[in-house]
């Protein structure tokens, strides 16, 4: 008996990509790993710079308190106008600075505040903050500011010089010597009540904010004040966000430093002028002597020719991101700052000696080597 099976439906052809698919992955993690194992070596501060907002917190705003001027006012009227009351007589102002090598931004901010300090107190180290020995660039270029030599008080801060490769922390070094200026301001005179100035060579206070602290009652204790910012010279304007530079009405507990110390800022009280230097080797000594040199990656960050090309430019000596808390505010500032061509409203030393300090006004980019 012939017996009839029912017919099978052939079964679909299946084809299996599981292998290639595991291939194409693999390839891919080759590639990719790699690649951003470099990147972040590289780039890894750019890419936590940018990151910042995600991983940071803005520190607390500050109180801002209005700050009035104009010509030909009364300084009765501007007391008045701060809340604050006119003084029988001014109080003496001690203007305290460490140096470095900032020879020609020292020149402009004693010659802008000579007529109200009392006594420029100026403490310079033998070493950098990286623990490299230094010339004493002041006590070499001390005739040049025989115009305010009956108010200088100069003294040298014996630092440490560390071997190669140390990791000691350079702002441990910057520490020691801020807390050195403690003692020599006692031995320039300073008293209670006086008014203390406390910021670094660049930071400087515009004359007739000194004026209006030293000739006011009522002026709080501590009083950061708020500062221009401007990048290699006066010509390229960044923004306000130096705050760094205090006032204080003096007291046995006042201490040196250069941090945050009270909410209140005074609104627009002078000019902070980073990286102003006139030579090509005064850029490379700064950004291997100061707090940062960290961020000198590579060897040819410090090349002549690309830091003129970043000076003329408004460029990042170290290709770095801005240092911001919001998206917003960092991708507003990424790229070259803006040239300005006004020099209004600058101190008014830079501008009486123009022709000698025209490398930090406006069209003055070009830089000798040294």
């Amino acid at each position: 008996m012939l017996m009839v099976y029912p017919r099978m439906a052939p079964r679909p052809l299946r084809l299996s990509f599981r292998r290639p698919r595991l291939q194409l992955v693999f390839i891919i993690l080759l590639i990719v790993v790699p690649i951003s194992i470099i990147g972040i070596v590289n780039h890894g501060q750019k890419v936590s710079y940018f990151l910042r907002p995600l991983w940071d917190r803005s520190p607390e705003p500050f109180q801002k308190l209005p700050h009035y001027y104009a010509e030909n006012v009364s300084m009765g009227q501007l007391c008045m106008l701060h809340g604050w009351s006119l003084r029988s007589e001014p109080r003496r102002v001690f203007d305290a600075i460490i140096f470095s090598n900032e020879v020609d931004i020292l020149e402009i901010r004693w010659r802008e505040l000579l007529p109200y300090i009392t006594k420029f107190v100026i403490l310079e180290a033998n070493t950098t903050f990286t623990g490299i020995p230094k010339p004493l660039y002041f006590a070499k270029s001390r005739r040049r500011f025989a115009f305010a030599e009956e108010k200088i008080v100069h003294d040298v801060f014996p630092g440490r010089v560390l071997p190669y490769g140390s990791h000691e922390d350079p702002f441990e070094l910057e520490s020691d010597q801020r807390v050195a200026m403690n003692g020599l301001l006692r031995r320039a005179g300073i008293s209670a009540g006086d008014v203390l100035i406390m910021s670094d060579t660049d930071e400087i206070p515009s004359p007739h904010t000194v004026k209006l602290l030293q000739w006011c009652d009522g002026v709080p204790p501590v009083l950061h004040l708020e500062l221009k910012h401007y990048l290699y010279s006066f010509e390229f304007p960044v923004d306000y966000s130096s705050w760094r530079a205090t006032v204080h009405i003096y007291s046995p507990w006042t201490r040196y430093r250069h941090s945050r110390q009270t909410d209140l800022i005074l609104a627009d009280s002078g000019w902070h002028c980073s990286f102003c230097f006139r030579t090509l080797q005064e850029f490379v000594f700064k950004m291997t002597a100061y707090s940062h040199a960290d961020r000198v990656k590579r060897k040819d960050f410090l090349d002549y020719s690309r830091i003129q090309k970043i000076i003329c430019r408004g460029d990042d000596l170290f290709d770095m991101l801005p240092e911001e808390y919001s998206f917003k505010e960092l991708i507003k500032k990424m790229g070259s700052i803006p040239a300005s061509a006004s020099a209004v409203h600058l101190p008014a030393s830079l501008v009486e000696n123009a022709e000698k300090f025209k490398f930090l006004l406006p069209g003055g980019c070009n830089r000798a080597a040294e």
